[in-house]
Order: C-alpha cells, then sequence, then structure tokens
C-alpha cells in the first residue's frame, strides 16, 4: 500500500484547503461568464467552479468564492451569458481574470470583440464558438461560495461543431479547464463507454 499523508482540515488554514480542493478537483470546465452592470458597462471574467444541475428545466450553476463584479452585476440585471473558454482563447480567458476596479469592462481592456446576443442583454464573446444565454434563478451563499444558478434561454454553437447526430464533437469544441496553481489543461485523451443495462452486465459477468 502506498503511504498517504493524513491531513485533518481542522490543521488547515483556508487557503491551505483552498490549494488542496483546487489542486485535487480536476480538470474544472471554465464559466467564461459575460455580464453587464446597471450603468451599460460590460463585464467578462473566468470562474471555475461550474457545472451543470438539471436538464428540465436547464439550469446550470458557477461559484464565485467572493462579491465580485459577475455576481453583482447578474443580482443587478438578472442574466448572463456562459461563453466556453477554449485552448486558443487561453490567454484572453486568464487576461480577463486580471482584478480592473469595478466599472472597467474586459472586453474593452483585454481586446476581446463583442457580439449581441439573442435573449439577454449582456454581450457574447465572439470568439468562443459556443455560449449559453441564461437568466438568474438564484443564488445560494454557502461558506465563502455564491453559488448562482440560471435558467438556459438559448444556446449558440458553431456550426461545424455538429457531428451527424447533432452533437457537439469535444475536440472541436476544444475547451480549456483549470487545474491547480496556475495550470490549466486541455481535453487530452478522449475515449468511450458505453454504459451497460443490467441485462449486459449479467450477460459478461456470469
Amino acid at each position: 500500500m502506498t503511504e498517504r499523508d493524513e491531513i485533518p482540515v481542522e490543521s488547515l488554514t483556508s487557503r491551505e484547503v483552498y490549494k488542496l480542493l483546487t489542486s485535487l478537483v480536476i480538470p474544472r470546465p471554465i464559466a467564461w461568464v459575460s455580464t453587464i452592470d446597471s450603468a451599460g458597462v460590460p463585464n467578462l471574467a473566468p470562474h471555475s467552479f461550474f457545472s451543470v444541475v438539471s436538464s428540465e428545466p436547464g439550469i446550470v450553476q458557477f461559484t464565485s468564492t467572493a462579491r465580485k463584479d459577475s455576481l453583482r452585476n447578474i443580482e443587478e440585471t438578472g442574466e448572463f451569458v456562459l461563453n466556453v473558454a477554449t485552448t486558443e482563447l487561453r490567454d484572453q480567458v486568464n487576461l480577463s481574470a486580471t482584478p480592473f476596479e469595478h466599472g472597467i469592462s474586459e472586453f474593452e481592456k483585454v481586446g476581446i470583440a463583442m457580439e449581441p446576443s439573442k435573449t439577454v442583454k449582456p454581450p457574447r464573446v465572439a470568439q468562443s464558438p459556443a455560449v449559453i444565454e441564461c437568466v438568474l434563478e438564484q443564488v445560494l451563499q454557502m461558506g465563502n461560495g455564491y453559488m448562482t444558478f440560471g435558467r438556459v434561454r438559448h444556446f449558440a454553437v458553431n456550426s461545424d461543431l455538429f457531428n451527424e447526430r447533432r452533437h457537439p464533437i469535444p475536440g472541436l469544441l476544444d475547451p480549456v479547464s483549470r487545474l491547480g496553481a496556475n495550470e490549466w489543461a486541455g481535453l487530452g485523451e478522449i475515449f468511450a463507454f458505453d454504459r451497460l443495462t443490467v441485462d449486459e452486465w449479467n450477460q459478461t459477468n456470469n
């Protein structure tokens, strides 16, 4: 047996807990969130605590570990866009995480092109190959995290990403993810498994 380090949480600082969690829960997809404030200034920021919550209705969530501009803007306007962050756009994604003062647009500061959304006011990232337009469903605070739940209103996906079954092809989407510390990653090896039925399991294991 490999020796393990046993690490009681009570022996750690909050920063040490954060470092372990974000280094072990990997890879983490990036919610590249575009919002707009009440004055009409667009904002763009990456959040790597991000997942699907429900498909009926379509609900997604990302978590902000502080009350940042993304969260404040969403609470003010009730709308946001999730732009897929790709390996090609990784430099812009990283630069958009710079903690600029409130009221400064990352789109303008970093030089990221915008395009209008179809159903919400916040703009899309023009170069992102797929976007999800959302309206605010609920904000739930848990510890130092603010979980923002959004109801999906609209999808926009580059046409050349679909296969013949109208399923987006992961390798063509090419999303980038966060690992621990300052490490990032692309998809790497892609493999597929068919999920077995109970009958198939019994046939192969008897």
